[in-house]
């Protein structure tokens, strides 16, 4: 390296080094999955087709290629020998680090491999009764592990039918592992503006359109949501347990996001504040999963009309009451509140409905 004057400054502006700086760049609202992406790999393509020009003009292009022939191999041994400073390394990385760090994922293929033989072993039995309880620790902790790469969808699709485990869980848990996460895939790869409102069906960009402008009981600021600050428990616990864990219960999830269009000025910065905060702080975040999710909740995605209300127009309605006839929500609070431990979740009058299907549906 030192006789081709290769320094390490260059390599980390190529190859993933560069890529990884390239996307921790984008803010909230871009595309770094598209238009980021295809951008960088657009330089790289150009570079390599001037520095190809470049040695054709030089003598034209050989099958070996010149620098081994050319220069002795430096002693790898040596430099392998000498401990990498990570701290200079983090300190180079463009990374929020006020975002807190977790111990309860081990990152890697190998202990991706040991969590998807715990899921099996553990909890596959109970993912279809008991995966939409926030309370019961059923789910697969597997999304950060097929986020970053560390374990192929495939193989944990096909491990899991072959594990012999009940079968009511097994098509579970493939129904929400290929049918869905294929179904997010697809959307954000063909609809550009999979990350706003514009992204929305018709009906429901239309309909949230006309209740914009409803009257709010509470509005919140995206500071006071980062912080928990609502005035609803169930809300503010389902927050904190995704600022210290990166990870927040699906059943939660969906919850989640309803109430930050309920409680934001319109449904476009609610929109965008649930993708600011989801991307932030959860492991999976910045994933087609996230943004389907986060889109099936606030502007209907994959979904259909529903009745019609205030400020939700015909966009699938979740609220408190409908929760406590779903789950303990004073233990989910004690375990998540203000007051409560926070530590990742182990497998040990007329009110009001979620929804009360309309008598005609608009089905699209």
């Amino acid at each position: 390296m030192e006789e081709v004057s290769v320094t390490r400054e260059q390599l980390a502006e190529t190859g993933a080094g560069k890529a990884v700086n390239e996307v921790a760049k984008c803010k909230s609202g871009t595309k770094p999955l598209r238009e980021r992406a295809k951008a960088l790999v657009a330089k790289w393509k150009e570079a390599v087709a001037k520095a190809r020009a470049e040695s054709d003009a030089g003598g034209g292009t050989r099958a070996m290629p010149n620098l081994p022939l050319q220069h002795g191999c430096p002693s790898l041994l040596a430099a392998c020998e000498k401990p990498t400073d990570w701290a200079a390394v983090r300190k180079g990385l463009t990374v929020d680090m006020s975002v807190p760090e977790v111990d309860w994922c081990t990152p890697g293929s190998a202990a991706a491999l040991v969590a998807l033989d715990e899921f099996i072993k553990e909890r596959l039995r109970i993912f279809a009764e008991k995966r939409n309880d926030p309370n019961v620790h059923a789910s697969s902790d597997l999304s950060p592990y097929l986020h970053f790469g560390q374990l192929s969808a495939q193989r944990m699709a096909l491990t899991v039918k072959k594990s012999g485990g009940k079968s009511e869980g097994i098509a579970s848990f493939l129904e929400e592992a290929v049918v869905r996460r294929e179904l997010s895939d697809n959307f954000v790869f063909y609809q550009p503006n999979y990350d706003s409102l514009d992204g929305a069906a018709g009906w429901a960009r239309d309909s949230l359109e006309l209740h914009a402008k409803d009257k709010r009981e509470h509005v919140y600021t995206l500071e006071q949501l980062d912080k928990a600050q609502t005035h609803e428990d169930l809300w503010n616990a389902a927050q904190r347990q995704m600022v210290a864990t990166g990870k927040m219960h699906g059943f939660m999830r969906m919850y989640w996001a309803k109430k930050i269009l309920e409680w934001s000025p319109s449904p476009a910065e609610a929109h965008k504040r649930a993708i600011y905060l989801n991307d932030r702080y959860s492991l999976d975040g910045r994933d087609p999963n996230g943004y389907v999710g986060i889109g099936w909740a606030i502007m209907g995605t994959h979904d259909m009309g529903w009745t019609e209300r205030a400020i939700f127009g015909k966009i699938r309605f979740m609220n408190y009451n409908g929760c406590k006839r779903k789950f303990d929500i004073a233990r989910y609070v004690a375990k998540w509140g203000a007051k409560g431990p926070v530590v990742f979740p182990s497998s040990s009058s007329k009110k009001e409905d979620d929804n009360a299907p309309a008598a005609k549906k608009q089905k699209q």
